[in-house]
């Protein structure tokens, strides 16, 4: 392969794995662009803001941006109004006054921002209420004004710029999130099921606990953006509350295999339980894989049969160990780790049922999902 075929292939790969990050720089720099053009324009007098602030409302996904835009046209008008009376009422042609003005227009701001992230920026307004006076010689009241319009207008050309350039609906990362949940989750299982047969190190139990509960904390994350785009219409999905719902679930059926899994099965009944349980992980992670798959190509849900039949297989012989007498000789430990697995396998086949449902709401006709995919 020759140089140029090389490097074309490596540029190409590179755009592929980084759309996310490489879309948000269009939207940003268009942003800023925009907002910069506009403001010369329109005249502002420090225009500066207004980029500042484009780029800022600019986030990875349109619900995120709605957050930020509104909080930070909330803490600005809060913080114009308040530092623009504030400079209004009390005279500071001399130093010592402008710090006392200064302090007094910053120093409640900052109390009230630490009780409502919403109006964090506010005292970053008051600054510039109480000085920028001083650099374009125009009064309080004038200063107050000018913030507000710089903010508006890069809080609006950023929000449309995020609606409308290479637009990430936070629904679509979440569908992205919940895929990768689930393929960790499957690896999880596969994992942590070793244990039972006495090929798990119990102090790796841990980190596999760590790394689901910030795959569930990241979807919660992205789930908030989506109510949010939501409530203003934007998106007009399926809810995905139930399906991260059912996702904590599942983290939570993690949490009960693995407090089963740092002692292995009793010696006497592996012969018996280690086969059985083997196929129903088998089974258990392919049908979480295939998810995943059905989530990102918005198909119809993967087959439960083999799923269902490898429970219903560790079931019967649990049932036939016990018909037989075998768990009477038995200790409590050993018995109190066995049906704390009986009861998450339980939760699970429970939970693999309800995920199957709910993503049946979220598959779309073949051709819709083809057309999206390749359009």
């Amino acid at each position: 392969m020759s140089p140029i075929a090389t490097a074309w292939t490596w540029l190409r790969t590179v755009l592929q794995d980084h759309q996310p990050e490489l879309r948000l720089c269009v939207r940003v720099t268009v942003s800023a662009v925009l907002t910069l053009v506009l403001g010369q324009l329109l005249n502002v007098p420090l225009v500066l803001w207004s980029v500042l602030t484009a780029v800022i409302v600019t986030q990875t996904s349109v619900g995120r941006s709605l957050k930020t835009t509104i909080d930070y046209f909330v803490g600005t008008l809060g913080g114009a109004i308040y530092a623009g009376a504030v400079s209004a009422l009390i005279p500071h042609s001399g130093e010592f006054a402008l710090l006392g003005v200064l302090a007094i227009a910053v120093a409640p701001l900052v109390v009230l921002a630490a009780k409502n992230s919403s109006f964090n920026v506010a005292p970053f307004t008051a600054v510039i209420v109480v000085l920028a006076p001083t650099i374009t010689h125009s009064t309080p009241i004038e200063s107050a004004f000018y913030r507000l319009i710089e903010v508006a207008l890069g809080a609006v050309t950023g929000l449309i710029v995020s609606l409308t350039v290479f637009p990430a609906r936070a629904h679509t990362l979440a569908i992205e999130a919940a895929a990768r949940m689930l393929d960790q989750v499957a690896q999880a299982l596969q994992d942590m099921f070793a244990g039972f047969t006495g090929t798990l190190d119990t102090t790796s139990i841990l980190p596999i606990q760590e790394r689901i509960g910030e795959a569930i904390a990241r979807l919660d994350v992205i789930y908030a953006e989506v109510k949010r785009e939501r409530m203003t219409q934007v998106a007009n999905e399926p809810d995905p509350g139930p399906l991260v719902r059912t996702l904590l679930r599942l983290r939570h059926d993690l949490v009960i295999v693995g407090r089963a899994a740092v002692v292995p099965l009793p010696q006497a009944l592996q012969p018996r339980l280690g086969p059985p349980l083997g196929r129903l992980v088998v089974a258990a992670s392919n049908f979480l894989q295939n998810c995943a798959a059905a989530l990102i190509a918005r198909g119809a849900p993967p087959s439960l049969d083999a799923a269902d039949s490898a429970f219903d297989d560790y079931a019967a012989e649990i049932a036939a160990i016990r018909r037989e007498g075998l768990t009477r000789a038995l200790s409590v430990d050993a018995l109190e780790h066995l049906f704390t697995l009986g009861f998450a396998l339980e939760q699970l086949h429970q939970h693999f049922r309800d995920l199957k449902r709910w993503m049946t709401e979220w598959a779309r006709p073949p051709k819709v999902a083809h057309r999206e995919r390749t359009g």
